[in-house]
């Protein structure tokens, strides 16, 4: 029986269920807490206008006892009634109620401006954050992911905030007001309303702690659905190069199934909430509305109070809707803080990885030495680079910068368990063109990585003109070498911007020798606003060979100290790769560089060959030395150049 191979993220990830503890509560806290902290005088005004306009719906309230009992009953007795007392009565009311009205609308407005806010510095902190991240996360986890972060995960707390919040403490306020006023009118009512309030707090609580289940479960979901649609987007030629879209679509909609049920889990689960609250809430009121009417019409059933009127039952019924309405609400708005704790949750787990480890302290600056060969830093870009290395007494020693790449037996592994170079021992001389030779997954690329470290090395030692790289401040240490990869990656933008890119402060010249000295100032012309024509990050105008001339100039206006040039000219036809290897060659002209090329013939001039073979170094030295030995390179050299 066929089998369909399963791609995309959702078939690597088998989710595991949700475990609910207390780490999404603590990191929805953790927000909040800070939220008070940053609007603290702006959560003082809100708090103020929650309090004013929670007394202005109270005072309506209570008014219509006095209404009924000092106005209505009065004055339906007199044969000639006088209203004037009434109506100055309620012209008080309006003023009040169109104070909390004011009150309600600032509120409104106060919280739009804290949501936006937070949001856009959440945003903020999470993409600085992000810059800070080691390599190694990016390679763990599915961009798409990542993306759900900024996007469904930062939404949920929009609604927390925004409305959650308010409502928290909107609740709390109307709650403890009319608590009160209930207790002055009838507290036999009160008691009878708190014993059944307590069923509609057991009840939403029960409900809650399976829709949380769920909920957290709906926001994986969702991540996975976004990691698998931008993994298929990204790699659409391959689908269709092997006429895999049914598999993509089957791929798609399990993942699909698998939020649509979720979903429905959560949802379902949190609308059962609002429904059983109204009903408790209506049989509170029915209960109370009975007890109520057998008290005043027979007062000496009253436990605590001896009588009840009219008016005062009407108003007690009133402020049951109005006490047992933000209990709802709050029952209600569970639903938004469980969605809200499963995306701060995410949001905070992103937040708290750990950022690159950097404990360099030599930096890189520009030099000028005088007669004698002293070094001193530079005021002016000169072309000469230098080591500033701190000293205990708080001067500095200057080390000029050669381009000497030494490893010192350097062993290394992705995973703890799995070692991917063992034992490299390499010593280079400055301006040497070292070439980087070896089967597929030698351990070439990764070689290169730990030079930047974008990984950092298990045993061993990596010095950069003597100095332990580790020493040396990430920034600086990756702002001497220049970095041209294989995959092409260019930014939305114009082509002037994209070469530029390697140097932010070249000017528009800078960036055009830097594309004569590629070759790509010749393509570049014939675009059809020149180095002004804006190119997107992955259209097709470009063909791979161009992206590649345009990447190779971003490095060449960068002007580094060394070069790391990984398969540079892959995507480069035979025919260009002549005309760019000129170019090429004089970009590494007096820099040191380190190569990487399977086409064993653009690397016969180096310096000095390195045959990587599993993780070691099987072979060292010129063209013409490691041919004489008819060892592996000359297999690999006679395989390449019989294709």
């Amino acid at each position: 029986m066929a089998r369909t191979a399963n791609i995309g993220p959702g078939s690597r990830r088998q989710q595991a269920p949700v475990k609910l503890g207390k780490d999404g509560w603590a990191a929805a806290w953790r927000i909040m807490r800070d939220v008070l902290k940053t609007h603290k005088w702006t959560f003082v005004a809100v708090m103020g206008c929650i309090v004013i306009s929670s007394v202005a719906t109270l005072a309506s309230t209570l008014f219509t006892r006095t209404l009924i009992d000092d106005y209505i009953a009065p004055l339906s007795l007199q044969s000639q009634p006088d209203y004037t007392p009434l109506i100055q009565t309620l012209l008080r009311l309006g003023g009040i109620l169109l104070i909390g009205v004011g009150c309600a609308y600032l509120n409104t407005r106060l919280m739009i401006r804290v949501t936006q806010s937070t949001l856009l510095r959440l945003r903020q902190n999470i993409f600085r954050h992000m810059q800070e991240l080691p390599i190694s996360y990016f390679d763990t986890h599915a961009h798409g992911d990542i993306m759900s972060v900024y996007t469904n995960d930062i939404d949920t707390l929009r609604q927390m905030i925004g409305s959650s919040l308010t409502e928290l403490f909107s609740s709390a306020i109307t709650i403890a007001i009319t608590l009160t006023a209930m207790l002055k009118l009838s507290p036999t009512l009160t008691l009878l309303t708190m014993v059944l309030t307590l069923l509609m707090i057991v009840s939403t609580k029960q409900i809650g702690k399976r829709s949380a289940y769920h909920f957290r479960n709906q926001q994986a979901d969702l991540a996975a659905v976004n990691a698998m649609a931008e993994e298929i987007i990204g790699g659409q030629k391959t689908v269709k190069t092997f006429s895999h879209e049914h598999a993509a679509i089957a791929g798609f909609e399990e993942l699909n199934d698998r939020l649509c049920n979720s979903a429905c889990n959560a949802n379902r689960m949190g609308n059962i909430v609002m429904p059983v609250n109204g009903n408790i809430s209506n049989l509170i009121y029915v209960l109370c509305a009975t007890v109520g009417a057998v008290i005043a019409i027979n007062p000496t059933m009253g436990v605590v109070e001896s009588s009840l009127t009219v008016g005062t039952i009407v108003s007690f019924l009133t402020l049951i809707k109005n006490f047992t309405r933000p209990v709802s609400g709050l029952s209600n708005q569970i639903n938004s803080f469980i969605m809200s704790s499963a995306g701060a949750q995410r949001v905070m787990q992103l937040m708290d990885e750990k950022a690159e480890a950097d404990q360099g302290n030599v930096t890189l600056v520009n030099a000028q030495i005088d007669e004698r060969g002293n070094i001193t830093p530079g005021t002016q870009p000169t072309g000469t680079w230098a080591w500033q290395i701190p000293q205990d007494d708080g001067t500095f020693e200057y080390v000029r910068q050669r381009g000497e790449i030494d490893f010192d037996n350097v062993c290394f592994g992705y995973t703890e368990d799995r070692q991917v170079l063992h034992h490299i021992i390499l010593n280079t001389d400055a301006g040497q063109k070292i070439a980087l030779v070896g089967g597929t997954g030698a351990g070439k690329t990764t070689i290169t990585n730990l030079i930047n470290r974008f990984y950092n090395i298990n045993q061993g030692k990596i010095c950069y003109d003597g100095i332990d790289i580790s020493q040396i401040r990430l920034k600086d240490l990756r702002h001497s070498l220049g970095m041209v990869l294989q995959d092409t990656h260019l930014f939305t933008g114009s082509v002037m911007d994209n070469i530029r890119y390697g140097r932010l402060e070249a000017d528009d010249q800078a960036c055009i020798d830097a594309a004569k000295l590629v070759g790509a100032d010749d393509f570049i012309e014939r675009l059809p606003q020149g180095y002004q024509t804006i190119i997107q990050a992955d259209e097709g105008s470009l063909s791979q060979g161009e992206r590649q001339l345009i990447a190779i100039a971003r490095a060449a206006v960068a002007n580094p100290p060394a070069l790391i040039l990984d398969e540079a000219t892959a995507n480069i036809d035979t025919h260009t790769e002549m005309f760019v290897q000129r170019g090429m060659d004089q970009l590494m002209n007096g820099r040191s560089t380190f190569v990487i090329a399977h086409r064993l013939s653009t690397i016969r001039n180096a310096n000095l060959i390195v045959v990587m073979e599993h993780g070691q170094i099987a072979q060292i030295g010129t063209h013409e030395q490691l041919l004489a030995q008819k060892g592996l390179y000359r297999q690999l050299y006679s395989g390449s150049t019989d294709k």
